[in-house]
């Protein structure tokens, strides 16, 4: 169970289903959106609202986000719409039967978490975070098993009343694709780069968020030797934009929308210039990419960023000039760059998406057979 289509959270979803058909090819999954499933009216207003404050008023989310005041004026509220949308779920779990549920976001997971208090359900709950940092809303007694990112999410979420026995260390989930080894050489070949040339991967998540427009027209008119791949997901507006541009561009530059090669791309480049989402920034860990993150969103962006700075595998942009600035001191700074991608590889968890189907078939294993 995740919320919201193109989100990290959904594609956690589909990286565990994936690792889960490879283990166990004949297993049955429902990867479903808990909140379009439960109030698709109440999710078209939450989504709209939360990209106007995100868009207009950031500050306001920053103030939200992991605020224990806000958490506990909310939880009535909360408690109300789980009430409300246990019908449905009954439904739901009376039709599919599952062995086991995994949520990839925590609204889902408190549904269910108090669905299984209330109605007395005995099946596994896996709450999966898709960010390094993790938030108040995540905290119920009736998850059997939280899988994290880091230790240090670890001894956060233990501060918070988990037991650490209940919390594994096995990262953000990632697409199985990660884990294969690549021929670099020959992706470069087929992609027409040029391998004696740096490579600047620029992305924006899944939705190409982000001033990409700004970042490819510096970098076109700066005298840095490099070659551009540019990634801008579902944002269709801005792909037709840079894809009519780049044929004046005096640099190499690939333009993309939604790709399903993003660990080949990875692969290739010798930085990656993004936001800090969960899944992007664990898809560059897994491939040792240096990061250079911008804009981060207030919240759990902003969170994301703080913890990556503190290991050493980003550098923070304050603009577009700041950002044409940190790809020339890595650039001319090999062994900065070479620091970097060796913490890169320790943080890595290509294995993450694998690791949690693992155990959630070694629970529905050991639970049929006690």
């Amino acid at each position: 169970m995740y919320i919201t289509f193109n989100s990290g959270h959904y594609q956690a979803s589909l990286s565990i289903e994936n690792a889960l058909k490879a283990l166990s090819p004949g297993i049955e999954t429902l990867n479903i959106n808990a909140f379009s499933y439960t109030n698709p009216i109440l999710e078209r207003i939450i989504n709209r609202t939360y990209l106007g404050v995100i868009r207009n008023t950031p500050e306001v989310w920053e103030y939200l986000y992991d605020n224990p005041k806000v958490l506990k004026s909310v939880q009535r509220l909360r408690n109300l719409i789980h009430r409300y949308n246990s019908a449905k779920l009954k439904i739901l779990l009376d039709d599919f039967k599952p062995n086991a549920i995994v949520c990839t976001q925590a609204f889902p997971c408190g549904m269910v978490a108090d669905y299984k208090k209330s109605f007395n359900l005995n099946v596994p709950l896996f709450g999966v975070l898709t960010d390094h940092a993790p938030h108040s809303y995540w905290i119920f007694d009736n998850v059997d098993y939280y899988i994290v990112p880091s230790e240090k999410t670890r001894i956060r979420l233990s501060r918070n009343g988990v037991p650490l026995e209940k919390i594994c260390v096995f990262g953000i989930p990632i697409n199985i694709s990660f884990e294969r080894p690549l021929d670099r050489d020959k992706i470069i070949q087929r992609l027409n780069l040029d391998s004696q040339v740096p490579t600047v991967l620029i992305m924006g998540g899944s939705q190409g968020i982000g001033p990409i427009e700004e970042v490819v027209e510096t970098l076109e008119d700066t005298s840095l030797e490099l070659q551009l791949i540019v990634v801008t997901g579902i944002n269709k507006r801005l792909y037709k934009y840079i894809q009519r541009r780049s044929k004046h561009y005096k640099k190499r530059c690939l333009v993309y929308g939604y790709v399903d090669n993003i660990d080949e791309l990875m692969e290739i480049s010798h930085l990656i210039v993004t936001k800090p989402g969960g899944i992007t920034t664990s898809e560059a860990l897994a491939k040792s990419l240096p990061m250079i993150i911008v804009n981060p969103i207030p919240g759990q962006e902003a969170k994301n960023a703080e913890f990556l700075l503190e290991e050493g595998v980003v550098l923070k942009a304050e603009d577009v000039e700041d950002i044409v600035a940190l790809i020339e001191e890595l650039l001319t700074n090999r062994l900065k760059l070479e620091q970097m991608r060796r913490q890169a590889a320790l943080l890595g968890k290509p294995r993450a998406a694998m690791d949690i189907a693992n155990l959630v078939l070694g629970t529905i294993s050991t639970r049929s057979t006690a």
